[in-house]
């Protein structure tokens, strides 16, 4: 999924009786389905607090986990305690958890779970610690690029490669996790003859570097949560200099989606605690690609 301009916010602490009712009250009525749940989250309304925010941003991310998983697993692996996960049930209308859970299991009928290859599937007979963890963080770049297949938005892909073909200059930022990935697209984008900036950062540059950005410049953005970076400081000046920006993020609730001209969705993988870049850097190679031959054709 990918959109445009959301703006996540808070909901009030002290107001946990009024929570169950906050849905309708904001137009909604109770998602009966995953792909609705989705539709509410994604369209900005629904404000939540840190700890509210954590559990909306996992569930995003992870529905076949939600599906597969007790309270207690699912409550740990999204960082929180079990009465937070009842909490979210409860705005959305839910009595508990364990009803909320079933909008994930239908979305999850049918289909490949997203969490086997990362430690629910049988143990395999490996040879060595290694070769387990090899095997674990391939299953995991394949569940991440599964994903784009079975729900990829060409128009917002489209108007991506548009954006980046018509730039005078584009600036390729991201840090931390997403540094490896902007780092080979602006590789790339130099040896297909596409001048490009990369923000590294060196010597703590990174707002000198996108100092003289222009309206004629596009931004090509990645960024992945818990979104603790400088990335969206840097995403903020150039938006505010006109220039067009487009990011590759794993969830609505990214700060650089209501920055952004266009978005896509790119959700990796995890295993052992190690997350996949696969298919954030085929999304991006792809990018590339049609940028050329957008430029050249």
């Amino acid at each position: 999924m990918s959109g445009v301009r959301t703006s996540p916010g808070r909901v009030g602490s002290g107001e946990s009786r009024k929570q169950g009712r906050s849905l309708a009250a904001l137009g909604h009525t109770k998602p009966q389905t995953y792909e609705e749940l989705r539709a509410v989250l994604s369209s900005g309304t629904v404000h939540f607090p840190k700890r509210l925010r954590q559990v909306a941003i996992f569930l995003w991310q992870h529905p076949s986990d939600v599906a597969l998983g007790t309270i207690a697993q699912v409550a740990d692996q999204a960082g929180v305690q079990p009465s937070t996960l009842v909490r979210f049930a409860q705005i959305f209308g839910y009595a508990g958890f364990s009803d909320f859970q079933g909008l994930f299991k239908d979305h999850m009928k049918g289909s490949w779970p997203e969490g086997r290859g990362q430690g629910s599937q049988e143990p395999a007979k490996e040879h060595s610690a290694n070769l387990h963890f090899l095997n674990g963080m391939v299953g995991a770049s394949q569940a991440s690029l599964s994903r784009i297949g079975s729900g990829f938005n060409t128009d917002s892909f489209e108007k991506m490669v548009d954006l980046l073909a018509g730039a005078e200059l584009i600036y390729v930022i991201g840090s931390k996790r997403a540094f490896p990935v902007t780092t080979y697209l602006s590789l790339t984008l130099s040896q297909q003859g596409v001048r490009n900036v990369l923000v590294d950062n060196v010597g703590s540059t990174a707002l000198d570097q996108v100092g003289c950005i222009t309206p004629r410049d596009a931004v090509l953005a990645v960024s992945f949560s818990p979104y603790n970076s400088i990335t969206p400081d840097l995403v903020a000046v150039a938006h505010e200099r006109g220039a067009r920006i487009v990011a590759i993020t794993d969830s609505t609730f990214s700060p650089l989606v209501k920055l952004s001209d266009t978005w896509l969705e790119v959700v990796e993988s995890d295993f052992a605690g190690f997350r996949s870049l696969a298919a954030s850097l085929a999304v991006g190679m792809a990018l590339v690609h049609g940028v050329v031959a957008r430029r050249t054709g």
